[in-house]
């Protein structure tokens, strides 16, 4: 029997050396629950001056990821450095020379994910991206494994970490959005650029990886409808509170027939949901499922030692397949690659859900009058309206929620409510799911 799994790790930054740390600290662990041992082989880095927080064997550095794609030695290779080229490449090389990939890169697979999986089942080895998603949360262990037998009728998630944070601190502590994002930035829960995190483009990324698992089929990322909470006001806020709610950037996937709805947007969620309940920077996972029914995960989205621990558990199941002398046991994606299909999403336009508008008017009678008789035109019924103090000058939000209409009819309506004269800047759209999601 196999003693040793040698490896090999490309990408030396954060995560990588969370990688490094906790095969050192937790080694003797690993080995008793592998029943061989892991050997770090090789570890390649574009810079290798950076000091790092773990000390490592220096004749283990390389600046040239060929030393480990190339050494026939080494069975799984580690990819940890992000971003499409060269990951793609040295990813496709690694497994036309025999190598399992462990991977983190959500944005290689949401993009190049068809290529990959394919390149795997062909050559014969595993592709392990539990921490492309979810950070230490086991998402895609469940999709694939745990809830194996079940039809998924709905996901519901926070995933992105930065995004929550900023959200989670606007609400309890009533501050501004680009008040919140300095202290994210300072934090460093949030990038100098933090559009990718606030744009939602990151939870894209995840949620197609998510699709692909949960529906067993191809998505175009481009595809995705998604809104970021860069708009977000703090009076919406403010307003959210008093109806009852908490805005949360929600990535949402629901099965409607054949058709799978999907979409990323800032999303008003009852105060007494399950989600409402996750702050700061920490991610979580609503799945239905047609036989488990309800189904919670928590935890760390990200950071280095979450994320860390996410790597090592594809680590060792793919140590396992070797020992037992198996590959491609659990397929990547959960069908095989020949059966694999492409989803078709429902145009967000067809969606039907709960609204809540923000219209600011000008303060004179027949206000309201006009804006819900728009409304009703378009089929659209209103559950409840605040309107709040009169004001000498100037505009005054008139707030209103409705009962579920279809969004088509919604963008018809506010298209005309914002031309008119009574109407001062573009009415604020925000969703509300009050389903079971």
């Amino acid at each position: 029997m196999k003693k040793n799994i040698s490896v090999g790790l490309i990408g030396f930054g954060t995560i990588g050396t969370g990688v490094v740390k906790l095969l050192a600290e937790n080694g003797e662990l690993l080995r008793q629950r592998l029943g061989a041992n892991i050997v770090l082989r090789r570890i390649a880095d574009i810079d290798l001056s950076k000091p790092r927080k773990v000390p490592v064997d220096q004749s283990l550095l390389t600046t040239r990821a060929e030393e480990i794609l190339e050494d026939s030695e080494i069975d799984i290779v580690i990819e940890l450095m992000g971003g499409y080229e060269p990951a793609r490449t040295f990813i496709l090389r690694a497994m036309d020379n025999g190598k399992h990939v462990v991977t983190a890169n959500k944005a290689l697979l949401a993009t190049y994910g068809d290529e990959i999986f394919q390149a795997a089942e062909r050559q014969g080895v595993n592709v392990g991206f539990e921490a492309s998603v979810g950070g230490t949360i086991p998402i895609i262990k469940t999709l694939k494994e745990s809830l194996v037998a079940n039809r998924i009728r709905s996901i519901s998630g926070i995933v992105n970490g930065t995004a929550n944070f900023i959200l989670t601190k606007m609400t309890d502590e009533r501050k501004a959005f680009n008040v919140v994002l300095r202290e994210a930035q300072q934090l460093g829960f949030a990038e100098a650029d933090p559009t990718f995190d606030v744009e939602g483009i990151d939870t894209a990324h995840k949620l197609a990886i998510i699709l692909s698992l949960a529906y067993g089929g191809r998505v175009n990322l481009n595809d995705l409808y998604r809104e970021g909470i860069s708009g977000i006001d703090k009076q919406d806020i403010e307003f959210a509170r008093e109806l009852g709610y908490r805005i949360k950037l929600l990535a949402i996937a629901i099965q409607r027939g054949d058709r799978v709805e999907a979409r990323i947007h800032p999303t008003m969620i009852s105060k007494d949901h399950i989600l409402a309940s996750v702050g700061a920077n920490f991610n979580a996972f609503h799945i239905i499922g047609d036989a488990a029914d309800s189904v919670f995960l928590y935890g760390q989205g990200a950071g280095m030692m979450p994320t860390a621990s996410a790597v090592l558990s594809d680590l060792i199941d793919i140590s396992r397949d070797i020992l037992a002398g198996a590959s491609g046991r659990v397929p990547g994606r959960s069908l095989r690659e020949g059966v694999i299909r492409d989803i078709t999403l429902m145009p967000v336009e067809d969606i039907l859900t709960n609204y809540y508008f923000r219209v600011s008017a000008v303060d004179r009678p027949g206000v309201l009058s006009k804006i819900s008789g728009i409304l009703g035109r378009e089929n659209i019924s209103i559950a409840a309206v605040i309107q709040k103090g009169r004001k000498r000058a100037g505009a005054v939000p008139i707030v209103m929620t409705t009962y579920k209409s279809k969004e088509r009819d919604v963008r018809k309506a506010l298209a005309e409510i914002d031309e008119l004269d009574i109407v001062m800047g573009k009415t604020v759209l925000i969703r509300i799911e009050d389903d079971k999601l």
